[in-house]
């Protein structure tokens, strides 16, 4: 089970300071009472709205007068941070000691879930091993404490984010991420969408069992919701060393990031322009409200960040070079084309980005243009315009109403949660 856990309507930041400096006590009493080396593995500022930058600040500064101190933001494919965006997310964490992980280079291959075992959990929608590969200084190197930070929210790929996903994909190489997204979306975004236990999960469970036992590692969760007042806040905080402290925080997070509504007509999100500056990760949008979207209704997407397509330019190239164009067609291209075959992870990512012709999805960028937008399928509208239109700070979260009669669902952290009628949602 896990160590402990807190819930609550809403946990203040002294509560969680508190919090946190209790799992840092409990590590030393549980993993190594004088650790000289420890590694922290939070995520990258995809999930900055979380505060797991300041929690591993804290963690930094609880172990830093007694061991060396390893951060990895855990990017899996993305960009690494600049500097200044270290700075942002962990305060006065000295740069020198915040790693980046090299999803082509840095990794070493530990084995891999077999084929058979992958078609088993996957019902035959993929055939294929899934290799298990990770950042080789998680493995390599000696370790007296592994600390994960992060934050259990409804995922595209997993079902929920955190965990073992730190490992898996936060640190994994290429061949398994690129493996991993390709079983997860033939097996269906919306199968996955808001399931406690995915079968990419139970692959990733069985690889860490298998690969990753031995290391002297703790799980550090959080869970967060809006309160009354439409802000998002903390009300889950999980600790501890099994999948139980997953699977307590999941729970969580199922009961409260995921919201029921009726069809969507209109549904306008934004995407934090100090966040998401790719529609890699900009189409969280997409995936968290496609199962509330209804036939021929639009989704807009507010986007003051988005300058890129995929997060590397290869990705970015093959994004612009076949666009969202639905399962069909990118699974012919797939099949035909050497591009898509070694980098399948962006294959799946043009799955998991497409409507696949149900609603329409349209951008509102703040540095792409409309031809560039609508080259990879995409619909286009004028950021000034969108936010005179639909100026975030006049909305509040769920439905309202424009002085000319208009009806919109507001969403302003599509990626805190989940957004689905009730036929569609996953039990």
């Amino acid at each position: 089970m896990a160590w402990f856990f807190e819930r609550q309507a809403e946990i203040d930041r002294a509560q969680l300071h508190a919090l946190v400096a209790r799992a840092a006590h409990e590590c030393l009493a549980r993993v190594c009472p004088h650790p000289k080396r420890v590694l922290l593995l939070p995520p990258d500022i995809t999930r900055a709205h979380s505060g797991a930058g300041w929690i591993t600040q804290q963690l930094y500064h609880f172990f830093a007068g007694m061991a060396e101190i390893t951060v990895i933001p855990t990017l899996g494919q993305h960009m690494p941070h600049t500097e200044e965006q270290n700075r942002w997310m962990f305060g006065d964490i000295p740069e020198n000691r915040i790693l980046k992980h090299d999803w082509r280079a840095d990794a070493r291959r530990l084995g891999a879930i077999p084929a058979d075992y992958v078609a088993q959990v996957t019902q035959g929608r993929a055939n294929w091993e899934i290799p298990v590969s990770i950042n080789r200084l998680v493995v390599e190197e000696s370790w007296d404490l592994i600390i994960n930070v992060g934050h259990v929210v409804p995922h595209e790929v997993l079902g929920f984010a955190n965990h073992n996903k730190n490992y898996f994909i936060g640190l994994g190489g290429k061949e398994m991420i690129c493996a991993s997204h390709m079983a997860a979306a033939c097996y269906g975004i919306e199968n996955n969408l808001g399931t406690l236990v995915t079968p990419l999960r139970h692959c990733y469970n069985k690889a860490e069992t298998e690969f990753l036992g031995h290391l002297p590692d703790v799980y550090i969760q959080v869970t967060m919701a809006y309160n009354e007042r439409h802000q998002l806040v903390h009300t889950g905080f999980y600790c501890g060393d099994d999948l139980d402290t997953y699977l307590l925080a999941a729970k969580q997070s199922k009961e409260e990031n995921i919201t029921i509504v009726p069809p969507l007509k209109k549904v306008v999100a934004i995407m934090q322009g100090d966040e998401f500056f790719s529609t890699w990760v900009a189409n969280k949008a997409v995936y968290r409200t496609r199962k509330a979207m209804a036939d021929g209704g639009e989704l807009l997407i507010i986007a003051p960040g988005l300058k890129r397509f995929g997060e590397q330019d290869e990705v970015d190239r093959i994004i612009r070079k076949y666009g969202y164009t639905g399962t069909p067609r990118v699974m012919d291209a797939w099949k035909k084309n050497a591009d898509l075959q070694d980098l399948t992870h962006a294959t799946a990512h043009l799955i998991h980005g497409s409507s696949e012709g149900r609603f329409k999805i349209t951008y509102a960028p703040g540095h792409l243009s409309k031809a560039e937008m609508e080259s990879v399928h995409f619909g286009y509208m004028d950021i000034a315009q969108v936010l005179e239109r639909y100026s975030p700070a006049c909305l509040k979260n769920g439905f309202n109403t424009l002085p000319d009669g208009e009806e919109i669902y507001f969403i302003s952290t599509p990626s805190a949660g989940l957004w689905t009628t009730k036929e569609k949602l996953n039990t």
